[in-house]
């Protein structure tokens, strides 16, 4: 039996209950009131990208053929496809590095765990701490689209529904990674995962360009789903094969979910 099971055992109500993860986000959210510089930069990163790639390079494109018979403007193909890219990138930096400082070296989950707050806690306060965030950043970034009219009103509520599930997934990957970095060198492991889902997951060009073993693999990858997914619904081409892809975030969130409070379970009960 580990300390954590035994933990839970000698734990009793009100401690045992639904509201210590929440705990650790008002921690967090303490934490953030003096970062909003670096708020704002996550929100003007994705904008940046879409005037320069989007709008920029869009204007010597001009149309993709999304699938056969369905063609859209450049700016309207790669707007949600870097709103997905934002979502993963963020989900990743968060649990990464940040995560990375507070396990390692400011020892703060070792403060937590002082507390009645047990490492399931940690393990899902931190996810939906990511999860809030995500989805502010999302909000706005999908106004923004909603705004300049590369995508409706209405469609941009069911793929924000889209966002959270990628951040979802994303964050409990990033959570694993976390748990086998050594030091901050490690982050360029992740990195090197990171920057080729961001570039092939068809977020500037179709699935169709590529030669067949790439497209093979490419459509194995978290963020491809999440790419496809979030493009379909922000542009009202979602088929049944949408739920194909929400099933497959969902495992694959749900999965890393459990490795990682294995694993952070391994590292601070010791």
């Amino acid at each position: 039996m580990t300390q954590t099971a035994r933990r839970d055992e000698v734990l009793s109500p009100p401690y045992r209950n639904r509201r210590r993860p929440f705990r650790l986000i008002e921690r967090n959210v303490i934490i953030y009131r003096r970062t909003r510089m670096a708020v704002l930069c996550r929100f003007l990163e994705p904008l940046f990208h879409l005037f320069s790639i989007g709008f920029g390079i869009g204007s010597l494109i001009g149309e993709v053929e999304m699938s056969p018979g369905v063609v859209v403007g450049y700016a309207a193909f790669v707007g949600p496809a870097l709103l997905a890219s934002a979502v993963m990138n963020d989900a990743v930096y968060d649990t990464t590095l940040i995560m990375f400082a507070k396990l390692r070296y400011a020892k703060t989950y070792d403060a937590v765990l002082n507390t009645p707050i047990m490492v399931t806690d940690i393990a899902i306060g931190e996810t939906i701490w990511i999860l809030l965030r995500t989805t502010a950043y999302s909000t706005v970034f999908m106004a923004i689209l909603v705004a300049l009219g590369l995508v409706q009103a209405h469609l941009g509520v069911l793929a924000l529904s889209a966002c959270v599930l990628l951040g979802f997934t994303f964050a409990a990957l990033g959570m694993v990674a976390v748990t086998l970095m050594r030091d901050y060198d490690d982050y360029e492991f992740v990195q090197l995962v990171v920057v080729p889902l961001s570039l092939l997951s068809t977020t500037l060009y179709p699935l169709s360009v590529y030669p067949d073993w790439l497209a093979d693999i490419v459509a194995w990858t978290p963020l491809y789903h999440g790419v496809v997914l979030i493009r379909d619904l922000a542009l009202g081409h979602a088929g049944w094969d949408a739920l194909g892809h929400v099933a497959y975030l969902l495992v694959v969130g749900v999965a890393a979910l459990l490795v990682a409070r294995r694993r952070l379970d391994s590292i601070l009960i010791r």
